[in-house]
């Protein structure tokens, strides 16, 4: 018997006009014209699948393909408009960390509510309390109210209850990259350990190496409908041959090598992509005097300037730095969007600035990759990669990447 059977499953959703009156009074001055939906749209078209016990399916695709709307279906959260899911056992579901926990009770009131929520009786929660906290490594702080945690702790306490609710099924959405390193792989090896014990997996993600290197079989979504269902590789493959052409058909085909203040040669598809529509034409890497270098001394603070130019008008787009070492393991990553820098709408020039107090990170080889996008993060309208090197100087010895303060002392 299958644990999950997908048959024919579509889902649609509909857009109201915004100013769809709200009170009788509205009515009967606007009319009942605009309480009809303006828009119906179909997040998912005759979808259908079977998965056995045991396995774990990942699903690709783009923005709005009717990922997330998929794993909640199957979760229960909300019903098909056509077809049918039957799934067999308990359901697990990691898909928004954290959504049920109250700011004002502690980290340990949290824990038993979100674990009866999940399924778990309270005798079953206080059996699995302790495994819990020491899983989120949060003995020093779960009597302390949850307004007091930062984001990180926050999420690596919802990811530990859910962790430990032990399902039949378990359904994933975009939640392995919480916390630091050491924290993602006790996350993945916690999925490893679901797997092996014949749990049921859902994986959604944007993170195509991670689904290829996890799952048995992959689908891909487009639009709301299966592009693609079978053998993770053969899928992932598929995939990224498909985003690269669709990056190919967006980037001017004709356009000549641009020559960097850096002297490097921009050339599209090997270290710069994207549709151009807004174009990034210069960017430096300033120290704390605001000189322009490409070596720093360890935790010395980093300048990033960026020139935009557009022809077209378009609003709110999203910016983003990258620092890389050359085999392409990112050290750090931010955005505007998640620093809530709202970017105003571009047309013509825009000079834009990015300051990192400290950069500490060990002495060695680096990149700072720079990106904007549109608002919906679907492509790139310019993505410079390994374009700009920096060099971190100081004393070598240390391992890893971070090369924070410390001092030893004997206590």
């Amino acid at each position: 018997m299958n644990a999950i059977e997908v048959n024919g499953v579509s889902k649609r959703f509909r857009h109201y006009h915004d100013d769809r009156p709200n009170t009788f009074t509205e009515v009967f001055k606007k009319g009942f014209r605009q309480l009809r939906p303006s828009v119906v749209f179909w997040a998912l078209r005759n979808v259908s699948f079977a998965l056995e016990p045991g396995s774990m399916l990942g699903i690709i695709g783009g923005n709005g393909a009717g990922k997330s709307t998929l794993l909640r279906l199957i979760g229960g959260i909300g019903l098909p408009d056509e077809g049918t899911i039957v799934t067999q056992g308990r359901i697990g579901a990691i898909l928004d960390l954290g959504a049920g926990f109250h700011p004002d009770l502690t980290g340990r009131e949290n824990v038993h509510i979100s674990g009866v929520i999940g399924g778990l009786s309270r005798s079953e929660v206080d059996e699995r309390f302790d495994d819990i906290v020491d899983f989120a490594e949060a003995e020093s702080y779960i009597d302390n109210p949850l307004r007091t945690y930062s984001s990180g702790m926050k999420m690596r306490l919802a990811f530990s209850v859910a962790a430990h609710i032990d399902p039949q099924i378990l359904l994933i959405d975009e939640v392995l990259s919480v916390g630091d390193l050491a924290f993602q792989k006790k996350s993945l090896d916690r999925i490893h350990h679901f797997k092996s014990r014949g749990c049921t997996i859902v994986l959604v993600s944007h993170e195509v190496q991670q689904v290829e290197d996890l799952c048995d079989k992959v689908m891909w979504l487009r639009s709301g409908e299966i592009a693609a269902l079978g053998e993770a590789k053969v899928v992932v493959g598929h995939y990224r041959a498909e985003m690269q052409a669709e990056m190919r058909r967006r980037t001017p085909a004709a356009s000549p090598p641009t020559i960097t203040p850096q002297g490097v040669a921009l050339r599209p598809n090997e270290n710069r992509f994207g549709s151009q529509e807004i174009r990034i034409s210069s960017v430096q890497l300033l120290d704390e005097y605001g000189i322009q270098t490409t070596e720093l001394e360890s935790g010395q603070p980093l300048g990033v300037d960026i020139k935009l130019e557009s022809e077209l008008n378009l609003r709110r787009p999203h910016a983003s730095i990258t620092i890389t070492r050359e085999d392409g393991f990112v050290c750090y990553d931010s955005n505007s969007a998640e620093s809530n820098v709202d970017l105003p709408e571009i047309h013509g020039p825009l000079n834009l600035r990015v300051t990192l107090e400290r950069l500490d990170l060990t002495p060695g080889d680096y990149f700072v990759d720079v990106g904007i996008y549109p608002q919906d993060w679907s492509y790139a309208y310019d993505y410079h990669w390994h374009v700009y090197p920096l060099k971190i100087c100081g004393r070598g010895g240390q391992k890893g990447i971070l090369a924070t303060p410390l001092q030893w002392e004997v206590v």
